[in-house]
């Protein structure tokens, strides 16, 4: 009876040995089991695009370097980085007393030589009314003429000088060239600034923010895909969440060397009506190509090659069916598929492991 017990023991637990190993293996094949990720096809739009990177760079004529033509102390600096300043805005004054002194002091002088070139016109009246009456003779005359001549020349050259001194003065009041934005301030008030024909000292520099356009690297093997009149779009790291839009307005026919790769730069022109965008702001760029509206469409992670033919995998009643398709146009994600498929049925885009808890 005992020996009876011990064998039905025996076998009990070699059943439920048995139940676990099987339980195992069928939870290991069931975690196993593959899914899939799928998309049912339908039509959409296709745009063909050039992608690229480039740099926002204002035109030429919006970045402009004011600097002082004459050397002197700076007086006031009325500008400061950031500030908007118009058209003519005073940004600058240096030190006017010497420059001041020097046209009053000419203005002095002309009062003298003028005096001097009318007591000239007198003499030479007289000296022609006395020839006349055979009193002098007539190289009597030939001076007085002279020195009226030589008294006009000498007040012609004092009013020169006057003007000279006056535009030297004017000068002295450094006026923003054009509307803008204060980018950078390269002095500050109290400083001497020494100004000759081959320095220029930089006072300030001022951006129009509303002229700028980006440059972007177009790979050459893209190049011959662009023209001017082509739309774009593209962003910058400062606002990732926004898009801004252009168009191709030109290309630079010389080549530009980066790590060894050509590119092509082509400008495109954009608007920045709030201000956000500044120059060298690093841009990814997109240039739209053609379009195509309205054709039946798959995503591109979808297509593999088999054998040099693009295949795509359908689920059809919970079984995988592979179709040879002919794709048209490819934007960043879809593709154009001229045959092989039709709308409504299940691509499937990716596959992954199903798990216990799936």
């Amino acid at each position: 009876m005992k020996k009876k017990r011990f064998v039905i023991i025996i076998i009990f637990i070699a059943v439920l040995t048995a139940s676990a190993v099987a339980y195992k293996k069928f939870a290991g094949m069931a975690a196993k089991e593959p899914f899939f990720t799928t998309e049912t096809l339908k039509k959409r739009d296709i745009v063909s695009s050039v992608q690229a990177t480039g740099v926002v760079r204002a035109k030429t004529g919006a970045e402009v370097k004011v600097g002082a033509r004459i050397s002197g102390r700076v007086e006031r600096l009325y500008a400061n980085i950031g500030d908007v300043v118009k058209r003519g805005q005073l940004i600058a004054g240096l030190e006017q007393e010497d420059l001041r002194a020097k046209v009053n002091e000419a203005k002095m002088n002309l009062r003298i030589v003028e005096a001097n070139l009318d007591l000239a016109r007198k003499n030479l009246q007289r000296m022609q009314n006395l020839f006349a009456k055979d009193f002098v003779s007539r190289d009597k005359v030939d001076l007085a003429e002279r020195d009226l001549r030589a008294a006009q020349a000498q007040a012609d050259q004092i009013r020169e000088n006057i003007r000279f001194n006056e535009t030297q003065m004017s000068y002295a009041s450094i006026h923003a060239p054009i509307a803008g934005v204060i980018a950078s301030v390269a002095t500050q008030q109290g400083e001497t600034v020494s100004a000759s024909s081959l320095n220029v000292p930089t006072f300030v520099t001022i951006v129009d923010l509303n002229r700028l356009e980006v440059y972007a690297y177009v790979d050459e093997t893209d190049i011959g895909k662009i023209q001017p009149g082509l739309e774009a779009t593209f962003s910058v790291d400062s606002f990732p969440e926004k898009d801004f839009r252009g168009k191709v307005t030109a290309i630079y026919p010389k080549a530009t060397l980066q790590d060894n790769v050509v590119y092509y730069i082509t400008i495109i022109s954009i608007e920045n009506p709030e201000g956000k965008l500044k120059p060298d702001m690093t841009v990814n760029a997109t240039i739209y190509l053609n379009k195509r509206e309205n054709v039946l469409a798959v995503p591109n992670k979808a297509i593999k090659r088999e054998g040099g033919k693009k295949v795509i995998t359908v689920l059809e009643d919970g079984r995988t069916i592979q179709k040879e398709i002919r794709t048209g146009w490819k934007d960043g994600n879809y593709t154009e598929v001229i045959e092989g498929l039709k709308e409504g049925e299940v691509v499937i885009t990716g596959e992954t492991v199903k798990t216990e808890k799936e």
